[in-house]
């Protein structure tokens, strides 16, 4: 066995996010110890997803065909968008079960200094089809950073005079979470985001 071929394969694994050398040194053996077939299932994996992933026509989320089974399912409501930065929100989104509208994906967040302006996101899209399709409420729910608030704010002025309802989710403590162990921003988005009981 040459050490040329697992070094490639721990340099491979550390262009994964949130994988750093000794995570990649110790996924490295787990695959070496593998079986061949359950190996070959994980690179079979991957290469169908490169083949096979698209973006949605509709909102941009990752599917396999035209439309995301979201897009494609006529008893959710229509009438709400929740516009969020990346396809992975989708999912948290869908897990919890509490949203039964529609979803856009903006593919990113505004970062002028990154080179990531409003035309390298998926804005004038959610624009063109919320004048074709009617909706309601539009849902902002970007990340709560700074990239995550500044388009935020750029998509509330975007969408201003399209006399649609634009909110925002709300940010706060964690259910199980201690206040003395909250940021301070965190702690004014609760009192900002306060409701009545």
């Amino acid at each position: 066995m040459s050490q040329g071929i697992i070094e490639n394969l721990v340099e491979q694994l550390t262009k994964l996010p949130g994988i750093g050398r000794k995570t990649a040194q110790r996924l490295a053996f787990f695959i070496l110890a593998m079986s061949p077939e359950d190996a070959k299932s994980i690179s079979s994996a991957i290469d169908e997803v490169k083949d096979k992933a698209r973006f949605c026509e509709t909102c941009f989320n990752i599917t396999e065909s035209e439309q995301c089974s979201i897009c494609a399912d006529s008893s959710r409501d229509s009438r709400k968008i929740c516009v969020v930065e990346e396809p992975s929100n989708i999912i948290v989104f869908e897990r919890s079960g509490s949203f039964d509208g529609h979803y856009h994906v903006l593919l990113g967040a505004l970062s002028p200094i990154d080179g990531i302006t409003p035309d390298k996101l998926k804005i004038d899209e959610l624009i063109s089809r919320i004048k074709a399709n009617g909706a309601e409420e539009i849902i902002i729910a970007t990340n709560p950073n700074t990239k995550g608030e500044m388009t935020a704010q750029y998509l509330r002025e975007a969408l201003d005079p399209l006399n649609v309802s634009i909110t925002r989710i709300a940010y706060g403590l964690p259910m199980g979470g201690d206040i003395e162990f909250a940021d301070e921003v965190t702690l004014k988005k609760s009192l900002e985001g306060r409701r009545k009981l």
